[in-house]
């Protein structure tokens, strides 16, 4: 028996005072109606009505259920009402998590205009670089690099995750070497560190189908993107790094880009939400703001700004 269902039909039958007018109102069958209130007076052993060919009347049994089952129902009924209205409207609350360095570099300024656009909606936003479970942890949306592999979670690629080696501009002696393995692994090397694992990103990478692949000795190891461009800006020697790090020094011509690596397949930076038949307004509202300042920042799905490097 669907309780819920039954007691909205009990709760229309004592408003309407028929079985005809109840069914109306929910679209079936007097007899559907009161087969509906046999069950649930079968459930719960009390005569809710006395019936009649004329009429319907409650039971004092029944006068009593509906003053109380009526009270818990308009309630549930209220807060349905509210909880859509919230999810319709662009109010609450929208808890996001955004990777460090793609987090500040990026989605800050996004933050910054998105809230200005939206002040009802509030915003609850972590940066870290480690894997956060959106279930467990209730998170609206996440924004994720590299490749993705939950399947309870629904992913919209913004970009393509494009790696750059690069080099401090004042540094000549870096900034024009051979992209070759015999070129690169004398150079003094800035690796990154990821801090969930402790391993190092490894130089491991295709260069115009050409595959390097060295272990430099003479080495810097960091664990925070934008740490690891500036020590690249100071000429501490080359560095791998993602298209978000890189970005905004490459404009202030402190780092120079030697070159585009050739595509990780499957990898990207993507926005992903669990999923959910019905997505709230700043939910949706949220991904559709993204999209759009990426492209107005000339990125989209199948580029990044390098697309003419």
């Amino acid at each position: 028996m669907d309780k819920f269902k039954t007691i909205a039909l009990f709760m229309s039958t004592v408003k309407t005072g028929s079985f005809a007018a109840t069914a109306k109102k929910h679209a079936t069958d007097p007899s559907t109606v009161s087969k509906a209130i046999k069950r649930l007076e079968s459930h719960i052993g009390l005569q809710l009505f006395y019936r009649s060919t004329r009429q319907l009347s409650l039971t004092s049994a029944g006068q009593q259920y509906a003053n109380t089952v009526g009270t818990l129902y308009h309630q549930l009924e209220s807060f349905e009402d509210e909880l859509k209205s919230a999810n319709d409207s662009y109010t609450g609350v929208l808890k996001i998590n955004v990777p460090v360095s793609y987090g500040r570099m990026y989605v800050l300024p996004m933050l910054c205009q998105f809230k200005k656009q939206y002040p009802d909606i509030s915003l609850d936003v972590s940066f870290n670089d480690q894997y956060v479970d959106m279930i467990s942890d209730a998170v609206d949306i996440s924004i994720r690099s590299g490749t993705l592999a939950d399947s309870r979670l629904v992913a919209q690629k913004l970009t393509p995750m494009d790696f750059v080696l690069c080099a401090g501009t004042e540094f000549s002696t870096l900034t024009n070497i051979d992209i070759c393995n015999e070129g690169l692994i004398s150079q003094p090397w800035i690796l990154f560190r990821f801090k969930q694992t402790g391993k190092t990103l490894p130089i491991n990478f295709s260069y115009q189908g050409k595959v390097i692949d060295i272990e430099p000795e003479n080495i810097t190891v960091v664990d925070d993107g934008e740490a690891m461009a500036e020590m690249c800006a100071a000429g501490l020697g080359l560095s791998l790094m993602p298209h978000f790090t890189a970005k905004k020094l490459v404009a202030e011509q402190k780092i120079k880009v030697i070159a585009k690596l050739d595509d990780f397949p499957g990898s990207g930076v993507f926005i992903v939400y669990p999923k959910r038949e019905y997505l709230p307004k700043r939910t949706q509202v949220f991904i559709n703001f993204v999209k759009s300042y990426l492209e107005q920042m000339g990125e989209s799905p199948k580029h990044t700004w390098l697309k003419n490097r």
